[in-house]
């Protein structure tokens, strides 16, 4: 399992972004409109110096605006909302951009929901808050990522599997089968991000 390192609730602190980007395996960036969320972000103008493989989970509805103003720093992955519709051309929209894509589903959004668009994606978000704030408590959405890796194995595909919300050193128990952990609180609010990423 690698862990993606969340700059939710840092993104202003250059210092603590250089030692999450030293400790983690990836790095999430989530990027809010005001919209989809209650809140706005665009802290990600400011954000240098990363170099660890860039995870940009889109809570936003205008996906090629927004779109536009992360591909300056290369993400390996670029994830949009099931939930805002218009799957198959943001699918194509962010795959004609060299990007990795992904689909994120909220904790009410059933898995079965995106099966046909799983073909054409390479990782799955799957949401373990509701969207939109930091230091959230933890919802159980164990059943849904048996069924993706169910149906990955049935199917032969080869999607990863990402979960986002309330994830530390109990809760990542329950989601053991998972790719890719994102976490945030847990490691920010210490003061030893290294030993946070390592009881993970």
């Amino acid at each position: 399992m690698l862990i993606s390192g969340s700059l939710l609730k840092i993104c202003d602190d250059k210092e603590k972004i250089d030692e999450l980007n030293r400790c983690c395996d990836m790095i999430h960036f989530d990027v809010m409109d005001g919209e989809f969320t209650d809140d706005k972000t665009d802290y990600f103008k400011n954000v240098s110096g990363v170099t660890k493989p860039i995870d940009v989970h889109l809570m936003v509805y205008d996906v090629e605006k927004y779109l536009d103003e992360v591909s300056v720093f290369k993400p390996e992955y670029v994830t949009f909302h099931y939930e805002i519709g218009n799957i198959l051309s943001n699918i194509n929209l962010i795959k004609n951009r060299g990007f990795k894509v992904g689909i994120a589903i909220n904790p009410e959004t059933e898995v079965s929901d995106i099966f046909e668009y799983l073909n054409l994606i390479d990782l799955v978000l799957v949401m373990s808050v509701p969207p939109g704030k930091g230091g959230q408590k933890f919802i159980d959405v164990s059943d849904k990522i048996d069924k993706l890796v169910d149906y990955r194995s049935e199917n032969g595909l080869d999607y990863l599997i990402e979960v986002d919300g309330g994830i530390n050193s109990e809760t990542i128990k329950k989601v053991k089968n998972v790719d890719i952990a994102v976490c945030g609180s847990y490691i920010t609010d210490s003061l030893d991000y290294e030993k946070m990423v390592k009881s993970l």
